[in-house]
């Protein structure tokens, strides 16, 4: 079962938006298949849109699952753990999960949720102090990255895909949708902070160009490797909100060929990192969802099902282009159709 996970170590990429659209375009054009989303994110903002956005409250149904008993947050199942922390419990993830289609009849009814939760902050130290923790014949590090696995573990027979969304950290609780994920898809934007944010997150999940060897003992690549747990391949490089000006002649048209020209080297020096062995195969170009994706995201609603023309959000009146939003649909299905070659 493939789990493909969104990140980036930097924020505002659009990672989020990406994702939303992606898994929703994905989960209609295979309604056959069930697919489980984890959102390993505090700011849980995935969830909100799943649950309805702005418009219908999405923030509001997120509170109201945090506040069931057990809680049914990615927050609750950590909550669960935290006692046992090196065991896994007996427990239903079921419990856990909701159907985003119960709260926003926009969202497809073969995905489930595994809701985000700002619990996930406050629970991050604790998760922290117990991996390191010292207790002879136990790797306490190995079991806490595993936390996620065991969720997914007994599901594994009802899902067909699992897609993850983590913030741009690399906390404790990201290591553990990295290490539950066999493909990642980073999102990035034609700009220099960008270009370095992907050679962070190569040091950050691979173990590259590491400022000293001090390091390398404890970087998560080693840490995996000691326990026999394959590294996520980088599956798609998502160059976000370009616009329909950026041409060759472009001041961004540097940085995007930088970026390209980093890809390939690695490509070189690391192929096995890279579930892609050119990088034509492997960035795909998306533009600027503006107003398209405002509106989209305020109302919960995804490009596909998302009406052109004069639309209310929060009782203002803003204008949704058709030419704009089949720009925005068609990007996203061309990510799509890959992922449907491969899962």
């Amino acid at each position: 079962m493939e789990r493909i996970i969104f990140w980036n170590n930097k924020g505002g990429t659009g990672k989020t938006s990406l994702a939303f659209q992606i898994i929703c375009e994905y989960a209609r054009q295979n309604i056959k298949k069930k697919i489980l989303v984890l959102d390993v994110c505090p700011q849980s903002n995935l969830s909100e849109l799943l649950l309805g956005g702005l418009n219908q409250e999405g923030s509001k149904s997120l509170l109201m699952r945090q506040g069931e008993t057990p809680r049914a947050t990615i927050g609750g199942y950590f909550q669960l753990r935290l006692p046992s922390p090196y065991s896994a419990p007996n427990f239903n993830p079921k419990d856990f999960l909701t159907k985003p289609s119960k709260y926003n009849n926009y969202i497809p009814s073969n995905i489930d949720l595994l809701c985000g939760d700002a619990l996930l902050e406050l629970q991050s130290n604790a998760i922290s102090t117990l991996a390191n923790n010292q207790i002879p014949g136990t790797n306490t590090w190995g079991t806490i990255i595993n936390w996620l696995n065991d969720f997914i573990k007994p599901l594994e027979k009802i899902y067909d895909v699992v897609f993850l969304d983590s913030n741009p950290s690399f906390s404790m609780y990201t290591q553990i949708a990295l290490a539950t994920s066999t493909k990642l898809i980073l999102p990035v934007m034609a700009d220099d902070s960008s270009r370095r944010a992907i050679q962070n997150a190569f040091s950050l999940i691979y173990g590259l160009k590491l400022p000293s060897e001090i390091y390398s003992r404890y970087a998560f690549a080693e840490k995996l490797k000691e326990m026999n747990m394959p590294l996520p391949k980088v599956y798609l490089i998502l160059r976000n909100r370009l616009t329909q000006y950026m041409g060759p002649a472009s001041a961004y048209a540097t940085v995007l060929q930088a970026i390209n020209d980093d890809i390939t080297s690695l490509l070189n020096s690391h192929n096995d990192m890279f579930n892609f062995s050119e990088v034509s195969k492997g960035i795909i170009d998306v533009r600027d969802f503006q107003t398209t994706g405002v509106v989209s995201n305020a109302r919960g609603c995804p490009f596909y099902l998302l009406t052109a023309g004069k639309l209310s959000i929060l009782g203002k009146r803003v204008q949704v282009k058709e030419e704009y939003r089949i720009n925005c649909l068609n990007n996203i299905d061309a990510i799509v159709k890959i992922l449907k070659k491969d899962i």
